[in-house]
């Protein structure tokens, strides 16, 4: 059973810089494509940002495009969210999933929350 962790949250300022780590329990995800989603409250959990199981493919939501970046690491079992100029509307519980590879592309995989597998979740805060 795959168990992700997330790691890198916190509070910022307005146009502050995180990193957002997910690892694994297993020793590699190259075989998942792994996706950020956030949930604020009061609203429905959404994608973030998605990556392929081979790193080439991407995608990332209208709000974030230009700010954020997904990247795997060169640790294999892990994958990153860098999230630079963030505003409080990015304020949520941020999570990271991993689906098989092969079950669905990166991009319906992001508009979708019915994965295998999720860590826990962890806050990340911007406000003045």
């Amino acid at each position: 059973q795959l168990k992700l962790v997330e790691s890198g949250g916190g509070s910022v300022q307005p146009g502050g810089a995180l990193r957002l780590s997910c690892a694994a329990s297993e020793s590699t995800l190259d075989y998942y494509a792994i996706g950020w989603f956030r949930q604020a409250p009061g609203k429905e959990r959404e994608g973030v940002s998605c990556i392929s199981n081979t790193g080439d493919i991407t995608t990332y939501a209208d709000s974030v495009k230009g700010r954020f970046t997904i990247s795997r690491g060169n640790v294999r079992a892990t994958v990153f969210l860098h999230m630079n100029n963030l505003k409080p509307e990015d304020t949520a519980v941020y999570y990271c999933a991993a689906d098989p590879t092969g079950i669905r592309t990166v991009r319906a995989m992001c508009n979708s929350t019915q994965h295998d597998y999720w860590g826990q979740g962890i806050q990340v805060t911007v406000s003045s």
